[in-house]
């Protein structure tokens, strides 16, 4: 029988990847889109069809996590084999400015849709987007067993939706696991993350259409890894034979400095020429470095990294000059307005 799949936060970067996945599974793929009065699927257009069509495997639903009753209707009625609850205000420094909404949606939200799984009576595993960002202010290397310390409104959040994860697979028997994500970035990521923020000024820089980069923090240490196989260790989350929470890492940490020039250098410029630095971008309290051990999901799972973050910074400028080359003069439009629309705002890292 065909498997079923509701995905939340299917338009970003990771629903998008783990929707290609599961279609490649030959799963029946529905996800929960927000209203609104323009189109944000982009990342999912190539895999639509009408719904009318016998082959249509995509399918995607109003909702929001803030309206609980309609996640148990919605629920009840596309009975999942599998949720992915990827949804969520999933900035870091924004949410500081946004602490109550970040709240409602990265952490209540995970509330309300397993109160929708548990009142609608479904059989269904659950997965739990859950963040390095939980570690904060402990020193790596960060494991399943490592101490959370967060320090952001976001990483509170999301440490909400950690226990109330493991509570509701402890106290009901729910098929439920975090998945602790590192960084995990993309041709996809969007432009407000501080590696596509960087990638996408290489690509304007190169092409003489931009002169500088605006940056905060070069010192924050992170562990990059590549979106398509992590979303691959989500999937292997749920196919376990019972549940657990995992991280997913590289175990390969570097700077947003070293990003930068491997960044610049891979299309033949000098980083130090172009970034200048402006202190609006720092956080009130920075995590000063995040590098996974994902060792459980190695030896559990199954699931190896390929793609570490000096990688992923010529890959990312690579899809960037190449996007550049094809859209023009309208790419670099929309990098200009996005840059003085969010003038508070470095990238989420």
């Amino acid at each position: 029988m065909t498997k079923r799949a509701l995905v939340t936060g299917i338009t970003g970067q990771d629903g998008s990847y783990l929707a290609e996945l599961l279609l490649s599974k030959g799963y029946e793929v529905h996800g929960l889109i927000r209203r609104a009065s323009t189109f944000n699927t982009a990342r999912i257009d190539h895999l639509y069809t009408d719904p009318h069509s016998p082959d249509a495997k995509l399918f995607l639903h109003y909702g929001d996590l803030s309206d609980g009753a309609r996640l148990v209707t919605l629920l009840a009625g596309i009975d999942p084999d599998e949720v992915y609850n990827l949804a969520a205000q999933s900035h870091v420094r924004v949410s500081f400015e946004e602490p109550e909404h970040t709240a409602d949606t990265t952490g209540s939200g995970t509330i309300r849709m397993l109160e929708a799984v548990r009142l609608s009576g479904i059989k269904t595993r659950f997965y739990q987007a859950s963040s390095s960002e939980l570690y904060g202010a402990t020193p790596p290397p960060q494991n399943e067993d490592t101490p959370f310390y967060p320090r952001s409104p976001y990483a509170a959040a999301k440490l909400y939706s950690y226990w109330i994860t493991k509570n509701y697979r402890e106290a009901y028997g729910l098929f439920a696991v975090n998945g602790i994500l590192f960084n995990h970035e993309s041709p996809r990521r969007g432009e407000t993350f501080v590696t596509r923020k960087i990638t996408r000024a290489v690509a304007a820089i190169k092409a003489g259409l931009q002169e500088n980069v605006y940056m905060g923090n070069l010192d924050a240490i992170r562990d990059w890894g590549y979106a398509p196989e992590y979303v691959e260790g989500m999937w292997r989350m749920l196919q376990a034979d019972e549940p657990n929470d995992y991280v997913l890492a590289t175990g390969v940490g570097i700077t947003v400095r070293e990003f930068l020039q491997i960044a610049f250098e891979h299309a033949g410029l000098d980083w130090q020429e172009h970034v200048l630095f402006d202190e609006r971008y720092l956080r009130p309290t920075e995590v000063d470095a995040l590098i996974g051990d994902s060792t459980r999901a190695r030896e559990k799972l199954g699931w190896t990294p390929t793609v570490n973050g000096r990688e992923l910074a010529r890959l990312m400028v690579d899809a960037d000059i190449e996007a550049l080359r094809h859209e023009g003069r309208a790419w670099i439009d929309k990098v200009n307005l996005q840059s003085w629309k969010t003038p508070t705002v470095q990238g989420s890292i």
